[in-house]
């Protein structure tokens, strides 16, 4: 509606010029901007919006992604953060032989709930399962909180663990969402960054509230901030849903969650609830068997599947989801029994058992950010997860030789020589999937090595659970016989076993060593194997977008992501568009691409007319203007110069494409379609199916670019 003639204000530049300068200026930029409630539509990358999502301020954008990053934090910080209360929670609660279900039941959880995460919020909403998973994560903790026994204990961490899965998920959908597609690379590769920085700070900060507080702070600290992210999310996040109704495969979930449930319980309960050769443990196994060979039945047959069998058709799917399993397995398992060790055998505190576990981690990160690096650079990634099983199987060959008298700098040289080992195999394995596939099985490809990561994570606490239980019960109880008088308790209580004389502590402080060095002993096997696999990884050629995010310290830690493979092509385009945009602006690009004779101010503008088109908006210098945080003085001269080239058409305000512009837009189109194919490598594939797939994936990334090519500072200068 066109405003009146006196003198209003705007938010964005101020005040409107008067009514005497009207003439000076397109009458359309007199139009108001639309009202944000005033209809819902279909946008162009086909996602319904319950109110026009205009471009968000920066301000706006960091407040968003730190309401997601409060959700990633919290998530990813529950994996690590209980490690260094494990054994204060084992000597209130009892029950040393399920400590390890307090972490794999989490894991087991958010595995499943990543899954699914992704097409319920399709479904509903992704905003509303961002809330949904923040609501669930604050109940798992409460009870986890109050937990008085270690039952209670593992559902509620099954409970966070089904919170957690949803909101990691839903943070990294919904920053391709909100984040302009130009900027979203380096969004992205901070989520991640927040994952990984989690690893060192969650053993810390669980000792920090172990020691000074209770355990029970290590869950009652999520309430208020998981509280405060609910709310700033209804405030300051787009409601999002798509358009078409998702196909989710319910039975392939249940079957999957179910086998390997079955399985993680015959190994955590062999040789300590039951013998290895019960008819309950083997009934466990067979029952994982069938349910496992039901999940491939069903995937070959599913219309969508979770995990289509074609993928292990590929040798570099096929391994690099073996080494992920192996890397998770060695990864978690280490860091929830490394801080034990330490509090028993070296009499630390919980908070300096955290600490010390910084070696690993910085081990990790050095090699992560490295061998990315090299990778970026050379394109060159084979050798490095090879050298990397071979280091970690050193590190954990090192450290099964610890004991009592072990110093702690060569404690502290073999958790780094294993921290290494860890970053120079993860960093490359997602990397090196998403360049071999086909852009189609991007999403499912990702999420496909995420979920054995997991999954590698939950069967290494279990293991190295079991392992633990089974030699650390007959050794306590024999070095409690040398010891009359210590009580059991005293035992399972590292705050008192450091109070004991040295002549009474050194048998079970002995007890422990051998029993922590049994697991890490029988572990080097795995990594051995995983040593093996490595060399039937096959070198190939890296993507140009593979190569230029292969630095990302984020893309190494394998964060849960989106299974839309649409998003997933469009990370990768957006890593293009970033390097590309570094060199030279991106609109000459386009031109040059399209054959267009157009000028870059042209091309802009009959890009947004285009746009507004498509969203069912009237377009108006004014709400253009608005739109990009504009004085309409700067946009007025190029959309009446495109106006009188006969490119648009000023209808009282309303600005429209002419035919000739129609074209023009036609060929701009083409242009970015022709330019995206020509960075992103091997993108047109032989199957006619998958090609158009891609051909109508591209053509909704270049609509989007073509709103988000052009920064303030380009549209200034036209």
């Amino acid at each position: 509606m066109p405003r009146s003639r006196s003198t209003r204000s705007n938010p964005a530049w101020g005040t409107t010029p008067s009514a005497e300068r009207r003439w000076r200026l397109l009458p359309c930029h007199w139009t108001s901007a639309p009202d944000p409630k005033a209809h819902t539509e279909a946008m162009s990358d086909g996602v319904a919006v319950d109110e026009p999502v205009e471009p968000m301020s920066k301000a706006k954008i960091n407040i968003v992604f730190a309401t997601v990053v409060l959700g990633m934090l919290m998530a990813a910080l529950d994996q690590t953060i209980v490690s260094a209360a494990l054994p204060s929670i084992v000597a209130d609660l009892g029950s040393a032989g399920h400590m390890a279900w307090v972490v794999t039941a989490y894991l087991l959880a958010e595995a499943v709930a990543t899954v699914l995460a992704g097409k319920l919020g399709d479904l509903f909403g992704r905003k509303l399962l961002f809330q949904v998973s923040g609501v669930i994560f604050i109940a798992g903790s409460a009870l986890a909180g109050v937990a008085g026994g270690m039952g209670v204990l593992i559902v509620a961490r099954g409970i966070q663990g089904v919170g957690a899965g949803g909101l990691m998920v839903t943070s990294m959908a919904l920053i391709a969402d909100t984040i302009p597609l130009r900027e979203r690379g380096k969004y992205q590769g901070a989520l991640g960054a927040v994952f990984g920085v989690t690893t060192v700070v969650g053993p810390t900060l669980g000792g920090l509230f172990t020691d000074h507080a209770s355990w029970r702070w290590c869950f009652y600290v999520n309430v208020p901030i998981a509280i405060i992210m609910i709310v700033m999310a209804a405030r300051t996040l787009p409601h999002l849903r798509a358009v078409t109704r998702p196909v989710i495969d319910y039975l392939g979930i249940g079957l999957i969650a179910l086998g390997v449930s079955a399985l993680i319980l015959g190994l955590e309960f062999g040789g300590s609830e039951y013998p290895w050769g019960s008819w309950q443990i083997i009934g466990l196994f067979v029952l994982a068997a069938v349910l496992i060979t039901g999940f491939v039945l069903v995937e070959n047959r599913a219309k969508e599947p979770m995990l289509p069998m074609r993928l292990f058709g590929s040798r570099v799917f096929t391994v690099s989801s073996v080494l992920s399993f192996i890397v998770g397995f060695a990864m978690l398992g280490s860091m929830t029994y490394l801080p034990a060790y330490l509090q028993y055998v070296d009499g630390a505190t919980a908070t300096i058992s955290g600490v010390r576990t910084l070696p690993l981690v910085v081990g990790l990160f050095v090699t992560s950010v490295f061998s990315g690096q090299v990778v970026g650079k050379t394109g060159q990634y084979r050798y490095f997860p090879v050298v990397g099983m071979a280091v970690m199987a050193v590190g954990l060959a090192l450290m099964s030789t610890m004991g009592r008298g072990t110093s702690v700098w060569l404690e502290s040289l073999y958790m780094l020589i294993l921290g290494a080992g860890l970053g120079l195999s993860m960093q490359v394995l997602t990397i090196v999937v998403q360049n071999t596939v086909p852009y189609a099985d991007l999403g499912t490809a990702t999420s496909g090595v995420t979920f054995f990561r997991t999954l590698g994570s939950a069967f290494g606490t279990a293991v190295f659970g079991t392992l633990y239980n089974n030699e650390s019960t007959p050794a306590l109880a024999e070095a409690l016989r040398q010891t009359p008088g210590v009580p059991a308790e005293v035992a399972a209580n590292p705050k008192l076993l450091r109070e004991l004389p040295l002549e009474q502590s050194a048998p079970i402080i002995d007890a422990y060593a051998h029993s922590i060095d049994y697991v890490f002993r029988w572990v080097v096997p795995v990594a051995l194997a995983g040593f093996v696999v490595a060399w039937f990884l096959p070198q190939v050629r890296l993507r140009d977008s593979a190569r230029h995010g292969a630095g990302d310290v984020g893309e190494g830690f394998s964060v849960p992501d989106s299974h839309d493979r649409v998003v997933q092509l469009e990370r990768s385009v957006a890593t293009t568009v970033r390097k590309a945009r570094a060199e030279k602006p991106l609109i000459p690009q386009l031109i040059a691409a399209s054959g267009s004779t157009l000028s870059p101010d042209s091309a802009w503008a009959l890009g947004q007319v285009y746009l507004y088109a498509k969203e069912a908006v009237p377009a108006t210098v004014y709400a253009i203007a608005y739109r990009h945080r504009l004085p309409v003085e700067v946009l007025s001269p190029v959309f009446r110069q495109a106006v009188e080239a006969g490119l648009l058409h000023d209808d009282g305000g309303t600005l429209s494409l002419t035919a000739v512009g129609d074209t023009e837009v036609d060929k701009l189109r083409a242009g970015w379609r022709r330019w995206l194919g020509d960075r992103l490598d091997d993108w047109n594939s032989e199957d006619p199916a998958d090609r158009a797939l891609l051909d109508e994936a591209l053509s909704k990334i270049a609509a989007k670019l073509l709103d988000q090519g052009a920064d303030s500072s380009e549209v200034s200068r036209v």
